[in-house]
C-alpha cells in the first residue's frame, strides 16, 4: 500500500503520526467507559487538522471499530431508553453538522475546547439525574447529544451523565452508551453525508488511523472488568482535561 497516497495534501506525516498516538489513547478509553474518545481525540487532533475532517474521521473510525462491542451491548442494554434517545439525536445531529460547517475552524476549535471542559466538569462533579426515567427526558438528553455529536463528535457526556444517576449496575449503563452511539451513528454518518463532510481525504486518513484506533478499543475493552474502574476513571479525565488544554488554539506555536 502507498501510504503517501492516503495522506490529506495538508497534512505531513508527522501530524498522521501524532495523530494516531492520539487515537490510539482516545481507543483505550472508549473501549473501557464506552465514551470519552471524542473529548480526548477531537481538541488534539483539530490542533493539527481541521476540525471537520478530524470529526468525519473520528465518524468513520469509530462506527467501524465499536461494531464488535454491539453484539454484547444488545443482551444486557436497556433499549426502550436508549431508542427514545437515539430519536432525540436524530433531531440534533443534523443541527449541530450544520453549525459545523458554518463555523470558521479556529471558532470551532475554542468552543470544542470550551464545551470539553465542560463536559469533564459536569461528569467529574458526580452530579447525576435523579429523577424518574421518562421518555420525553431521554429524547431530549439524545437532542443535546445529537448536536454535541454533530457539531464535534462530543455526545457522550449528557448520556453518561444521565444514565449513571440511573439505578443500574455498571455493566447496564456502559451497554447502554455503547448502543445509543452505534444508533445515533448512523443519524451522523447520513448528516455527514449531506453536508459533504465525508471527503475522500476522511475515508482516505480513515484506512491509516482506523486499525490503530481499533487496537486501542480493543485494548480499553480488555481492561474493562479487570483494572480498578476508579483508576481509569481518574486517568480518563485527566487526559480529557488535557487534551482540552492543549487542544487550545493558543498553542498552535508550540504544537503545529
Amino acid at each position: 500500500m502507498n501510504f503517501a497516497a492516503l495522506l490529506p495534501s495538508d497534512l505531513s506525516p508527522h501530524h498522521v503520526l501524532a495523530i494516531g498516538a492520539i487515537a490510539l489513547i482516545a481507543g483505550a478509553a472508549r473501549g473501557f467507559s464506552g465514551f470519552g474518545s471524542a473529548l480526548i481525540f477531537m481538541p488534539l487532533a483539530s490542533t493539527f487538522a481541521a476540525p471537520s475532517l478530524v470529526a468525519g474521521l473520528l465518524l468513520v473510525i469509530d462506527s467501524i471499530a465499536a461494531v464488535p462491542l454491539i453484539p454484547d451491548a444488545l443482551k444486557h442494554a436497556d433499549r426502550r431508553p436508549v431508542a427514545a434517545m437515539v430519536l432525540g439525536a436524530i433531531v440534533g445531529v443534523p443541527i449541530g453538522t450544520y453549525a459545523l460547517t458554518r463555523l470558521d475552524p479556529v471558532v470551532t476549535r475554542w468552543i470544542i475546547s470550551a464545551f470539553v471542559v465542560a463536559m469533564l466538569a459536569l461528569i467529574a462533579s458526580g452530579w447525576r439525574y435523579r429523577g424518574t426515567d421518562r421518555g420525553g427526558i431521554a429524547i431530549a438528553v439524545g437532542s443535546v447529544s445529537g448536536f454535541c455529536g454533530g457539531l464535534a463528535q462530543t455526545g457522550g457526556p449528557p448520556v453518561v451523565a444521565y444514565w449513571l444517576g440511573r439505578p443500574i449496575e455498571p455493566h447496564v449503563v456502559r451497554a447502554n452508551i455503547v448502543l445509543f452511539f452505534a444508533g445515533s451513528d448512523i443519524a451522523s454518518v447520513a448528516s455527514y453525508l449531506v453536508a459533504g463532510l465525508l471527503t475522500p481525504d476522511v475515508l482516505k486518513l480513515a484506512l491509516l488511523i482506523g486499525p490503530v484506533f481499533a487496537f486501542g478499543l480493543w485494548l480499553g475493552a480488555q481492561m474493562f472488568g479487570k483494572a480498578s474502574e476508579t483508576l481509569f476513571r481518574v486517568i480518563c479525565y485527566s487526559l480529557i482535561a488535557l487534551a482540552a488544554v492543549v487542544g487550545l488554539p493558543l498553542f498552535d506555536g508550540v504544537l503545529r
